[in-house]
C-alpha cells in the first residue's frame, strides 16, 4: 500500500502572508504543497505564476506538488521546473500531445502527472501510464476553491487504481476533501488526498487538528491505525 500523503492546497491560503502561512501549514504536519495555477483560460480563475511560487520554495524543504490548469501548457514546464517544482501534472486536454508534455516534464528531472477532470475518463490514460508517476482525479470542476465533492470521483479512484496497479503510481484526488469524505476516498484507491478550505479554515491555530482529523479519517478507511 502507497504512503498516505495530505497535500494542503495553498489557493486556500492567505495570500497577504503566503510564505508564512505555508511554512505553518507544513510544520503542523502536513507532507506535500500542493500549488493549483489557473490561467483564466483553461479555468475560469486566476491564481499565480511561477515566480510567486519560487518566492516561497525556500520556507520548507517538502515536495511542490503544481498542478497546472493552463493551456497552452508546454510552454510554462521549464519555468515550474526552474522555480522549484517537484511534481509537475497537467491536464490531457491542456494540449494538443499529452504523451509528449510527460515527456517534457520528465525531461527536466520532475515527476509527471496527468490529470482527469470530472468528464475525462480514466481510460483516457492507458497510452500514457509507462510515463505517469501521479494520477491526479479531479473531484470537483476544476476553478474555483471551495466546492463539494462529486461522488462519481469515488468510482473513477477506483477504475486508476485497477489501471496502475503494480505500477510506481501514486493517485491524487482534488476537489471537496474532508475528513467526513477521507476515509471514501482512500478505500476508493487515493492515497495523496489534495485539501484547501478544510485545512486551512480557523487559522494557524487549527492546521494541526485538521490535517491529524483527515489523515485519521484516511487511514481508516485504509484499514490502518495512527
Amino acid at each position: 500500500m502507497r504512503p498516505l500523503k495530505i497535500c494542503p492546497s495553498i489557493l486556500a491560503a492567505d495570500f497577504s502572508k503566503l510564505g508564512e502561512d505555508v511554512r505553518a501549514v507544513m510544520n503542523a504536519g502536513a507532507d506535500i504543497v500542493h500549488v493549483d495555477v489557473m490561467d483564466g483560460h483553461f479555468v475560469p480563475n486566476i491564481s499565480f505564476g511561477p515566480a510567486v511560487m519560487g518566492s516561497i520554495r525556500h520556507v520548507t524543504d517538502k515536495p511542490f506538488d503544481v498542478h497546472l490548469m493552463i493551456s497552452p501548457v508546454d510552454a510554462y514546464l521549464g519555468e515550474f521546473a526552474k522555480q522549484g517544482a517537484d511534481i509537475i501534472s497537467a491536464h490531457i486536454e491542456a494540449g494538443p500531445h499529452p504523451h509528449r508534455t510527460l515527456q517534457a516534464i520528465r525531461a527536466l528531472g520532475k515527476k509527471a502527472g496527468a490529470v482527469l477532470n470530472p468528464g475525462t475518463p480514466a481510460s483516457a490514460l492507458a497510452p500514457m501510464l509507462d510515463l505517469l508517476d501521479l494520477v491526479l482525479v479531479m473531484s470537483v470542476n476544476p476553478g474555483f476553491g471551495g466546492q463539494s465533492f462529486i461522488p462519481s470521483a469515488l468510482d473513477k479512484l477506483r477504475e486508476v487504481r485497477e489501471m496502475t496497479r503494480g505500477r510506481d503510481i501514486d493517485i491524487e484526488v482534488d476537489g471537496g476533501v474532508t475528513a467526513g469524505n477521507a476515509g471514501d476516498i482512500a478505500a476508493a484507491g487515493a492515497n495523496w488526498l489534495v485539501a484547501g478550505s478544510s485545512v486551512f479554515k480557523g487559522g494557524p491555530q487549527s492546521y494541526r487538528a485538521n490535517i491529524e482529523a483527515i489523515r485519521n479519517a484516511a487511514a481508516g478507511g485504509r484499514g490502518e491505525s495512527v
